[in-house]
């Protein structure tokens, strides 16, 4: 019989992206973590012996705790938090079950920017319209929960990326940009190791509005217009891409679950 505090792998899979999912706190052994250096998409890697900085971390927010094998490392923290009123779960199985899992992402810790003070920090330019607010979507839902990103003047993105160790996106001639037919969008699905059926149909409707090739998905049109109207609505960066992050909480949904549902009327049709 599971615990009742035990979340197995699918259960996991079907919160990350969304965000109903709890915090993924990855208390896996550095050398555990040398022999196999991939973290489950959206995990925080945490210090076992660190409750306190856990527990303040937290904030009050449900967890789900991950080691290499789902077991003392894991089920102790998950016991600890849980001692101290925190709402926590471990993964059955840990790393090693996920990675067994059927379709279950991977995320290469090497593809993931340095952080300060807990977090990357990424640039780019303002007025963001599709790749700009999907890609921090992206990375907030799949790759780095408190990631900061920073909007300036198209001519300031690269030194503003040096001058404050920020990592640069969708402007030309950097790694997390345009390659080729494929938008910013692409390359972080594919170096994240992100890419699933749904994020793939998701990746074809961004890249078709972003690069103004409609004919690649008939919901490329609609994500333009919402996304230019979006930039109308707000002149603060930063609120534009939080009301951003709605739509492509929808979308991600509809392409994981929805995609192949139509509507029609009257609803007597036959």
């Amino acid at each position: 019989m599971p615990a009742p505090n035990e979340m197995t792998p699918k259960q996991l899979m079907r919160l990350i992206g969304t965000p109903e999912c709890p915090v993924i706190v990855d208390v896996t052994l550095p050398e555990d973590v040398a022999e196999d250096p991939f973290l489950i998409p959206g995990a925080l890697p945490h210090v076992h012996t660190d409750m306190q900085g856990l527990i303040t971390l937290l904030f009050g927010r449900p967890a789900v705790i991950v080691c290499q094998k789902g077991k003392k490392l894991s089920q102790g923290v998950a016991a600890w938090l849980a001692s101290e009123g925190v709402a926590a779960e471990y993964l059955q199985g840990g790393n090693l079950g996920w990675a067994a899992t059927d379709g279950a992402p991977r995320v290469p810790l090497a593809a993931i920017p340095p952080k300060q003070d807990g977090a990357t920090v990424w640039v780019t330019r303002h007025r963001p319209k599709i790749d700009r607010i999907a890609c921090p979507w992206l990375i907030r839902r799949f790759v780095d929960p408190q990631a900061r990103f920073l909007f300036v003047s198209p001519s300031e993105v690269k030194t503003v990326a040096d001058r404050f160790s920020a990592t640069p996106f969708d402007v030309e001639d950097v790694f997390w940009s345009h390659r080729g037919e494929f938008c910013t969008f692409d390359t972080m699905v594919g170096e994240f190791g992100l890419t699933t059926h749904a994020m793939d149909r998701l990746a074809q409707i961004v890249r078709a509005a972003d690069t103004n090739r409609h004919d690649l998905a008939p919901q490329a049109a609609g994500l333009l217009a919402l996304s230019v109207g979006l930039s109308r609505r707000f002149k603060d960066d930063q609120q534009q891409m939080l009301a951003g992050f709605e739509m492509y909480d929808a979308l991600y949904r509809w392409a994981r679950d929805g995609f192949d549902e139509g509507h029609d009327w009257p609803t007597t049709r036959g």
